[in-house]
C-alpha cells in the first residue's frame, strides 16, 4: 500500500494560517503613516504601537508553549485565530492611542501559541527527513504572503482608508478560523490517512499516534521548566533566534515608513518596491528547507545540513548596512533584498527545536525559543523609534546588521552538535 499524502494538506492549512498571522501583524506597518497622522502620534508613540504586540507575544510564549503541549490543536488554533482576528477588526474603529495599544497587545496575546503550535503540528505529521522542507514551506507563508500583500494592502488602504484595511483583515481571519476547525485533525484521527502514511510518519520520528503523544503529556513538572533553560545548545538557538528576528521585525514594522518618510518614495510605489525583499526572502527560505533535507538524505551530518543555510543566510543579512552608503533607490532596494534573502535562508531555525528539544517538552522549548526570539519584537521597534528621532535612519540599520553577526556566531559556536536532548522519566510532583 502506498502512503497517502494527507500531511501536505495539513501543511497547506498551516501555510494559509501563517499568511493570515503575518497579515494581522503587519497591516499596521502599511497603515502606520496614516494612523500617525489621523491620531496625531509621534515616532516614539508609533514605536510603542509596534512594540506592544511583541511585549504581549513574548510574555505569553512559555504559557503558550505549555498550552500547546496540553490542548488539542484543532480547537486551540481555531480559537486563537478567531480572537486575534476580532481584535484586528476592532482596530479599525479606534480613536485613541491607548485603545490602539490595547488591541495590538491582545493580538499578541492570542497569536502567542501559534508558532509553537506550528512546530508541534509539523513534528506530529512529518518524518524528520521532510521536516526542514515542511518548516520552510509554512515559514515561507510569511514572506510570499507579504510580498503580494504589501502592494495589495497599499491599494486597499488607498481605496478604503486605514480603518477599512484593518476591518477587512479581521474578517479574512475570522473566516479562516472556521476553515481550520473544519479541516484540521491529528494524524490518527484523520479519516483519509492510511496506515502506510501513519507508519511512514512514525518510523521517521513523527508522533502519529495519540498514545505516543499521551505519553509525553504528563503532569506539568517544574524540573521540565528548568530543562528548557539549562542546556547550552538551547541557548545557542535562543540567542540566534533573537538576532535573526531583529531583522524580520524591522521589515514587518518600520520598513514601509523607512521607504516613504526617510527615503522619500511615493506611498503606492513603496508598496510595490517593498514586495521585492519579501519575494527574495520567500526564495531563501524554500532554498534553505529543501537543500537542507537534500543534504540529510545524501548522508551529510545534521551539523552541516541544518546549520549551513542558517550561517550563510546570517552572513548575507549583515549587508543591510550597505543601504546606509547610497542614495540610489536601486541600490537601497538591492542591499535590503540581499539582506532579507539571507534572513529567509536563516528562517528554518525551528528545525533545531524539532530536532534538539526533548520530546515531552517540545512545546515548552518552542515557547521559550519564540519568547526570546519574540523579545526582538519588543525591543527593536521601540529602539528604532528612539534612534531615528533626529531624522537619520542609519543607526537603526547598523543595529540590525550588528545583531545578525551575533546570531551567526551563536549558531556557529554555541549550538554544538545537532542531537536531541534526552531526559529521564519525570518524577511525580509531591
Amino acid at each position: 500500500m502506498k502512503p497517502t499524502k494527507k500531511r501536505y494538506n495539513i501543511l497547506a492549512l498551516i501555510f494559509g494560517t501563517v499568511v493570515i498571522n503575518y497579515l494581522d501583524r503587519t497591516n499596521i506597518s502599511v497603515a502606520a503613516s496614516a494612523i500617525s497622522e489621523s491620531l496625531d502620534l509621534t515616532t516614539v508613540q508609533m514605536g510603542f504601537v509596534f512594540s506592544v504586540f511583541g511585549i504581549a507575544y513574548a510574555a505569553l510564549q512559555i504559557p503558550g508553549g505549555i498550552i500547546v503541549d496540553k490542548v488539542r490543536l484543532r480547537f486551540l488554533y481555531a480559537f486563537m485565530l478567531f480572537m486575534w482576528s476580532v481584535a484586528t477588526l476592532f482596530q479599525g474603529f479606534v480613536n485613541s492611542f491607548k485603545l490602539l495599544l490595547g488591541l495590538r497587545a491582545s493580538i499578541g496575546v492570542f497569536e502567542a501559541p501559534s508558532y509553537p503550535a506550528n512546530n508541534a503540528i509539523v513534528t506530529k505529521w512529518f518524518p524528520e527527513t521532510e521536516r526542514a522542507s515542511a518548516i520552510a514551506i509554512y515559514t515561507s507563508g510569511q514572506f510570499i504572503g507579504l510580498a503580494f500583500l504589501f502592494p495589495v494592502l497599499t491599494l486597499i488602504q488607498d481605496k478604503v482608508g486605514w480603518r477599512g484595511l484593518l476591518i477587512i483583515s479581521g474578517i479574512i481571519g475570522i473566516v479562516w478560523s472556521v476553515v481550520w476547525y473544519i479541516f484540521y485533525k491529528d494524524p490518527d484521527q484523520h479519516k483519509t490517512v492510511n496506515e502506510a502514511e501513519l507508519k511512514l510518519i512514525e518510523d521517521g520520528g513523527g508522533f502519529s499516534k495519540n498514545k505516543k503523544v499521551a505519553e509525553t503529556k504528563e503532569k506539568f513538572n517544574w524540573n521540565d521548566f528548568y530543562e528548557a533553560f539549562k542546556h547550552k545548545k538551547l541557548w545557542g538557538i535562543y540567542i540566534g533566534q533573537f538576532c535573526m528576528g531583529s531583522m524580520s521585525i524591522f521589515f514587518l514594522t518600520w520598513f514601509p515608513t523607512y521607504l516613504v518618510e526617510y527615503r522619500g518614495l511615493d506611498f503606492i510605489k513603496s508598496g510595490f518596491l517593498a514586495s521585492i525583499p519579501f519575494l527574495a526572502a520567500f526564495c531563501g527560505v524554500l532554498l534553505a528547507g529543501f537543500s537542507s533535507d537534500y543534504l540529510i538524505k545524501k548522508g551529510k551530518s545534521p551539523e552541516f545540513a541544518r546549520k549551513l543555510p542558517v550561517l550563510v543566510g546570517l552572513s548575507l543579512s549583515t549587508l543591510i548596512i550597505g543601504a546606509n552608503f547610497t542614495d540610489s533607490t536601486f541600490y537601497i532596494i538591492l542591499f535590503l533584498t540581499i539582506a532579507f534573502f539571507g534572513n529567509g535562508l536563516a528562517s528554518i531555525t525551528w528545525i533545531f527545536v524539532s530536532l534538539i528539544a526533548p520530546k515531552r517538552i517540545i512545546g515548552l522549548v518552542g515557547g521559550v525559543f519564540n519568547l526570546i526570539g519574540g523579545l526582538s519584537a519588543v525591543i527593536i521597534p521601540s529602539a528604532i523609534g528612539f534612534l531615528v528621532q533626529d531624522g537619520d535612519f542609519s543607526p537603526a540599520l547598523f543595529l540590525i546588521g550588528g545583531l545578525t553577526l551575533i546570531g551567526f556566531l551563536s549558531f556557529l559556536f554555541v549550538v554544538g552538535k545537532v542531537k536531541r536532548i534526552e531526559l529521564d522519566e519525570p518524577n511525580e510532583l509531591k
